[in-house]
Formats: C-alpha cells, sequence, structure tokens
C-alpha cells in the first residue's frame, strides 16, 4: 500500500462576502504551501501581514465561534473554512484574508469547500501528522460530552439536544471523506435564535447574520426552508470537524460527541494532543545537554516526548523534594516559583527552536518576552510536569510560541513567548 503524502492545493482560489459577526466585506484565498507549513491564516489588511497558524495553542476564544490569535493578529469565526480544509484532505495551506474573519457565505461550509475543490489538491512531499489513540478515550466540558475511540479514517456521531419544536434531540453519523462531506455536510448552515439577537448584537457579535444563517423564533423556522429536517445537527458535525483542524493533522478515530460546542471541542483537541504523543522519549537528558546552554540547577528538562518539526515540542519535568528551591519556596510548604515553571517552558521552547535552525551548536536562545502568564493550580513535589509548546509564528530568527503545563492533565500554567535566535 503506497504511503500517505502531505497534500497542498495546485491553484489559488478564493471566497468573496461579508463576516458572520463583522459584517465587514473580506476576500479569503486559498493559496499554496509548502510541505510542513501546516494550515495558516494570514491577515493582509494589517500593516505587516500576520500569520496566525490553526492550532489550539492560537485559540484566544471560543464564545459563538473559534477565534485565533497570534500577537496582535486576530482571524474569527474560522471553524467553517477549516472543516472544509478537514474534507479535502489539506495539510498545508495559507489561506489570506483581507479583514478580521471569513465571509459568511450562507453560513454554511459549501463556498470554501468548493473552492477547495476547483483549487484541487497537490501532493507536497513527506508525510502527514497522524493522530491514532492507544485507546478509547472520554472528555466533559460542561454540557458537552465526547468519547473517541482507535478507527481507520474520521468517523463523527453527534447528538445535540435543544428545547425548541423544530430541533429537539437530532442525532447523526459522518464519515469524514470529501464525497460524503459535499453529499451530507457541507451545505448544513449556522443557526441562531431571534430572542438571542439583541444580546449578540451588544456584543459585537452576529452584525452579519442576516440571510448567513438560519433564524428560529418560539416556534420554527423564519424566511427560509431547512435543507434537511436535522440540518441543525449536521451543522454541530461541521463545527466539530473545523475545531478538530486545530490538532494540526489527520485523526484516525472515531468521535462521538453529545450536545458539543466550541469550547468542549477545544478540550477535546487538548485531550487528544495529549494521548496521542508518544510515550517513549525522543531526546534523554543526554540530547537535552547537548542542545541546550543549562546546567544544574537551571536545567528545568528531564525529557522530551515529541518533536513535530517547528510546530510542536512536548518535555517533561519531574519536580523533586531535593529541587533546590524548596529550602526557601516555602520552607514547612513547598511550591514550585511560578517563574521557574516558565522558565521550565522556555526551556522546552529552546529545543523547538535549536532544532529548526542550522548549526545549533553555534546558536543560543533569548527570552525576548512573555505575555498573558496565567497559573492555575500550584506544583509540589511528587508532581510531574508536562510542557507543551506550539509554535506560533517563526520569521527570519525571531520567533513566538504558546506553552501550557499540565500536572495530571489538569493546566498549572500557561504563557505566549518571544524568543529570539542569536550568536553563542
Amino acid at each position: 500500500m503506497p504511503q500517505a503524502t502531505r497534500l497542498s492545493i495546485r491553484q489559488p482560489a478564493s471566497v468573496r462576502g461579508t463576516g458572520l459577526h463583522s459584517a465587514r466585506a473580506v476576500t479569503l484565498t486559498f493559496r499554496p504551501a509548502d510541505a510542513g507549513g501546516g494550515i495558516v491564516f494570514r491577515r493582509t489588511d494589517l500593516q505587516r501581514a500576520a500569520d496566525i497558524p490553526a492550532a489550539a495553542a492560537a485559540v484566544r476564544s471560543t464564545d459563538r465561534r473559534t477565534e485565533l490569535a497570534a500577537g496582535d493578529a486576530a482571524v474569527s469565526t474560522v471553524e467553517h473554512v477549516l472543516a472544509a480544509v478537514m474534507a479535502a484532505g489539506v495539510d498545508d495551506l495559507v489561506i489570506e484574508l483581507d479583514g478580521p474573519e471569513p465571509p459568511a457565505g450562507d453560513g454554511s461550509a459549501a463556498p470554501f469547500f468548493e473552492a477547495l475543490q476547483q483549487a484541487g489538491t497537490a501532493p507536497v512531499g513527506g508525510q502527514p501528522a497522524r493522530y491514532r489513540l492507544p485507546s478509547p478515550l472520554r472528555v466533559t466540558d460542561g454540557d458537552a460530552e465526547y468519547v473517541v475511540a482507535p478507527g481507520d479514517g474520521l468517523r463523527l456521531a453527534v447528538t445535540i439536544e435543544w428545547p425548541h419544536p423544530v430541533i429537539g434531540r437530532q442525532s447523526g453519523w459522518y464519515d469524514v471523506t470529501p464525497d460524503r462531506f459535499a453529499a451530507d455536510l457541507a451545505r448544513a448552515r449556522t443557526f441562531g435564535f431571534e430572542s438571542d439577537a439583541d444580546a449578540l448584537r451588544s456584543k459585537g457579535l452576529a452584525a452579519g447574520a442576516d440571510g448567513a444563517a438560519i433564524r428560529l423564533s418560539d416556534s420554527g423556522v423564519v424566511h427560509t426552508e431547512l435543507r434537511w429536517p436535522d440540518e441543525f445537527v449536521r451543522h454541530k458535525a461541521v463545527d466539530l470537524l473545523g475545531d478538530l483542524a486545530l490538532l494540526g493533522g489527520r485523526l484516525e478515530a472515531t468521535v462521538v460527541a453529545f450536545r458539543p460546542g466550541h469550547h468542549g471541542n477545544l478540550a477535546l483537541v487538548r485531550a487528544l494532543q495529549r494521548v496521542t504523543a508518544g510515550a517513549a522519549p525522543v531526546m534523554g537528558i543526554e540530547q537535552i545537554l547537548g542542545t541546550l546552554p543549562h546546567r544544574y540547577p537551571m536545567l528545568l528538562v528531564d525529557r522530551i516526548l515529541e518533536i513535530r518539526g517547528r510546530e510542536r515540542v512536548i518535555g517533561l519535568k519531574n519536580v523533586t523534594f531535593n529541587e533546590p528551591f524548596f529550602q526557601g519556596h516555602f520552607p514547612g510548604h513547598p511550591v514550585m516559583p511560578g517563574v521557574l515553571i516558565v522558565e521550565a517552558m522556555a526551556q522546552v521552547g529552546g529545543m523547538l527552536v535549536m532544532g529548526a535552525v542550522d548549526d545549533p551548536a553555534t546558536k543560543t536562545v533569548y527570552f525576548m518576552s512573555i505575555d498573558d502568564v496565567k497559573f492555575r493550580r500550584p506544583v509540589v513535589p511528587g508532581d510531574q510536569l508536562r510542557l507543551e509548546l506550539d509554535m506560533l509564528q517563526f520569521r527570519g530568527t525571531v520567533c513566538r510560541m504558546r506553552g501550557v503545563a499540565y500536572v495530571d492533565g489538569q493546566v498549572a500554567a500557561e504563557a505566549e513567548m518571544l524568543a529570539g535566535i542569536v550568536d553563542r
């Protein structure tokens, strides 16, 4: 059986319209990309064109849509575009926009999927990133529940419940292939309730929703006809597929989702990233010592579990009672200093950066800024820090990364970091 190769598109293709929430006129253009670049949004309307990766680490908001950001640049309502990209099987792609969100079209993924079909796919070399589960996974986030089982290809089983006479409880099973997506999901439109309109507009949302969504009154559908009786659950499957693109690769599994939403979908993606990373170290301490200039007591990385090109790295730090900082922070109640958790993240990120430069023995990484730092729980002796870093931007000798530190699957700290590569 021939080995799969990464795919981009043969030629550019554009979609024009107005944004669902911003109501701004915008042109979206799909452009071919080199192997390994992944899916990247590019804001061409900003003074300096800004690249925003389609990655879980770049998510800034899940309020009624999925919003991605890198530094000061953001792009909103990306889920329909990314669902089309996933269904088309494209791995490497630049998505240019001259506005803050894609055109809404009729509220479905069909315009984007049709544009990608017209552009055609082309192999660009290299193997696609694949996500396969070693065992079933269960994720709960508020009312949303997910069960993911190992499988060949990608299949979605989605159930929604709404106390509305037109919706009620709806379920559907969908195989994600180009043909099945075109037939079953692409034309399913987003929907909203008239009773929510004022609240949404007060938050700066849904300004361009007229004609770009199914409108629901208290008793029925307003000013349109449903394309399927269960169009609502089909669209929720589209949203789920689009959010799964934030994995950064091809998921091979059956995903069963009950009451999915963007916030729950993101929790699912992050859980999938954790469980699908290999347990065997990619780099042991000897290789780490050969790459980083840090030494005891400032070396805060024990193992590197995964390095994916210049996109993502996962490292481990075992926190023991013998750490020198516990002598003074705090005697009788030892807690790892938050600044050292961030330092451990930075060192793992340094491994990712050093792996992407020529002649790393002559270079070192200096961190230039740390933003949006949050500490979620204390780290104490006996904990194991799992440090996940995703590359947000890499231009010349400067890169921006997003880091999250986990303990037993719970977020302990997170931060965004800007680093520069300099000569030693």
